[in-house]
């Protein structure tokens, strides 16, 4: 099976969340145009990232009850364009989480909160926002999926569980800050990011879907580089830095069977040594 991604690589405004919702909206249906199946937004794509004290202003209740987010799922029910959004989520005992919405005919198939939260250089994400408590793919018609958004990326239990739980797309979103003053010393940091992300498509043999968002807030300034590598490990599209922009890339579901049938670590993978050997660390360690 072909399937066509986008990366809506977008400048949201922060804290306008009816500006980035007709955003979302223009985007999904130029990606529809451009004959995309699977259209992936940046994480807080519809808020922006330094939301701090907003956050219960912008918060969604991710339902067809909520006059932003029953938009988006017309969408994808009128333009059969399945898409994954960013946003606040706050849940029925009013605790808010960064969490992105998988959107398809019309439904929500699945709904992620992040579960690490950089709190430490210019990042204060635990101060405004509850940790996620769950990882967990999920069926879509395109196969069974995973999302993560930014921080989850770089800790390996996340990709790893989803790959255990059938996932063989990892979509990944970001809100990933560059550093230095010029775009050579920006770009710097976005070498680790993109060594991740090809390192987890050819350990988990899996596609991995990365988009990060670009512009300014707060005196950060994000780098796009959204990029899709293939399961041998190889980008497919990257690059793209600093700019707004609609990356689309076909990927091909049948390059998983050619890849694991040449390197079966799915097939040779031993969870339940894993299951063992963690619960004797944690007894030991922190019994």
């Amino acid at each position: 099976m072909r399937i066509n991604i986008g990366l809506a690589q977008i400048y949201p405004k922060l804290g306008d969340v009816q500006h980035n919702l007709a955003l979302h909206l223009d985007y999904a249906r130029r990606a529809r145009a451009a004959g995309v199946d699977l259209l992936i937004f940046p994480e807080l794509s519809l808020t922006g990232y330094q939301v701090q004290d907003l956050v219960s202003e912008v918060a969604l209740r991710a339902d067809a009850d909520d006059g932003v987010f029953v938009q988006l799922l017309e969408a994808s029910r009128e333009l059969a364009l399945d898409i994954v959004v960013g946003f606040v989520h706050v849940d029925f005992r009013k605790r808010f989480y960064i969490a992105n919405a998988y959107l398809a005919s019309g439904e929500a198939l699945h709904i992620h909160h992040k579960l690490y939260l950089p709190t430490y250089a210019m990042f204060d994400e635990s101060r405004y926002f509850a940790q996620g408590n769950s990882v967990r793919a999920f069926d879509t018609r395109f196969g069974r999926v995973g999302m993560l958004i930014c921080e989850d990326f770089w800790h390996v239990s996340p990709p790893y569980l989803l790959w255990l739980d059938g996932a063989d797309m990892l979509i990944l979103n970001s809100s990933s800050p560059s550093r230095g003053l010029n775009d050579s010393d920006r770009l710097m940091g976005t070498r680790w990011v993109e060594h991740v992300n090809q390192a987890y498509g050819s350990m988990f043999t899996s596609y991995i879907l990365h988009c990060n968002r670009v512009g300014y807030e707060d005196g950060k300034n994000f780098w796009g580089g959204s990029s899709v590598v293939d399961p041998d490990g190889e980008f497919m599209t990257h690059g793209l830095y600093f700019d707004e922009a609609l990356i689309t890339q076909t990927i091909d579901l049948n390059q998983l069977h050619r890849t694991r049938a040449r390197l079966p670590l799915l097939r040779d993978e031993r969870p339940g040594l894993v299951r063992r050997e963690l619960g004797r660390i944690l007894s030991e360690n922190l019994g």
